[in-house]
């Protein structure tokens, strides 16, 4: 028992650190599961209290419990550490269902620090399930008061939950200002969603491969809609990947073909503008099933043909304009990059940026607003 809450504790004291300082974690490149659930807002209450603190709180005061079982500490004191690992560890396994569902349901990654704090605190709770009733004749807990006081710990573990729903966490998740001068973006010159005239253009750095992008990407018409046509978003491809973007530390599988897939989009644009929202809209539609799942590099290519023709895209493939945009992409994301913020899709305006995760056109709208100063519509 110590030892697996020394191991849950030490976890959970790094994810701690993780949250408060920034950065990543180790083994946890940019864009890879587990760092879309470190920088997701269920990591947090209110988007201000990590997760992370309470676990390692609880999993410290059950070292400090299992430390004061042992036949040299009083019995009374005995049965009161009992009791105090009961109600933790029924926290424990409320907590590890919650965020498994979040994991699975909501965010769509799982993140295997958090998984191994939760399998241990599962298995603690099996072990002090278990031996509380054995230790009760030398001041331990009968059977049915051992369930009694684990079902407390369920109960606030349930109230945990609806702190994080009931608090709804702030759609931003990170942002920030670019101390360094930004590339300029041409919107008459790149692919947009809007129109070039508009006098509010957001550059959106994204990666094809990025579910994030994907939940965000159909909420840009109806904020341009809210905007009355004054608003546009400037496409701007930042593969989360090495080949390409040298600020991506170490390459995931999940972005193994971001690179191309960009300069796919991009040579579609380059051939035919007006075939470039149709293709954009198809890289982010649901195929089929009530999970979105990126496109494969096989497919964007033939889906780039189909729409442009083999002869044009073969031509525009080779035209250096899509290196130079996409360049110039990825400066603007390097330059945007604080304590490790490094996801997209990120959202720049002037030298503001955000990582926003919206719920809707409504959050994308006050986004918009109150972190990059976009006026009002």
């Amino acid at each position: 028992m110590t030892g697996l809450s020394t191991l849950a504790l030490v976890l959970s004291i790094y994810l701690s650190w993780h949250f408060l300082v920034g950065g990543r974690a180790i083994g946890c490149g940019g864009g890879s599961s587990c760092d879309r659930v470190l920088s997701s807002r269920w990591s947090a209450i209110g988007g201000v209290l990590p997760v992370s603190g309470l676990a390692a709180g609880a999993y410290l005061a059950m070292l400090v419990a299992s430390l004061s079982i042992g036949p040299a500490t009083a019995a009374q004191v005995r049965r009161l550490a009992w009791a105090a690992m009961l109600i933790l560890v029924g926290a424990a396994v409320g907590s590890a269902v919650w965020f498994t569902l979040l994991q699975k349901w909501v965010i769509g990654a799982f993140c295997p620090y958090c998984m191994t704090t939760h399998i241990t605190g599962l298995l603690l709770a099996a072990l002090v399930i278990w031996r509380a009733p054995m230790a009760a004749p030398q001041g331990g807990i009968g059977r049915l008061p051992a369930i009694g006081l684990a079902l407390v710990g369920l109960v606030l573990a349930g109230i945990l939950a609806a702190c994080q729903v009931g608090l709804a966490p702030s759609a931003v998740y990170r942002g920030g200002e670019s101390q360094a001068d930004l590339p300029a973006i041409d919107p008459h010159a790149v692919p947009l969603v809007g129109s070039p005239d508009a006098p509010y253009v957001v550059t959106l750095l994204f990666d094809y491969k990025c579910p994030h992008c994907q939940q965000m990407h159909f909420m840009l018409d109806e904020a341009i809609r809210r905007y009355g046509g004054k608003l546009a978003f400037a496409l701007c491809p930042a593969p989360l990947n090495s080949q390409c973007n040298p600020y991506i530390p170490r390459d995931v599988d999940e972005y193994k073909d971001s690179c191309e897939l960009a300069k796919v989009g991009l040579a579609v644009w380059v051939a035919k503008r007006e075939a470039f929202p149709a293709f954009d809209r198809w890289m982010f539609s649901l195929e089929s099933g009530d999970r979105w799942h990126p496109r494969s590099l096989d497919a964007a290519r033939a889906k780039a043909v189909e729409l442009v023709g083999q002869a044009k895209f073969d031509a525009a493939r080779a035209d250096p304009w899509i290196d130079r945009h996409m360049q110039t992409s990825i400066r603007i994301y390097g330059a945007t990059i604080q304590s490790g913020n490094n996801a997209v899709p990120k959202l720049v305006f002037g030298s503001r940026w955000v990582i926003p995760e919206p719920h809707d056109a409504d959050d994308l709208v006050l986004i918009l607003h109150d972190s990059l100063a976009v006026p009002r519509p």
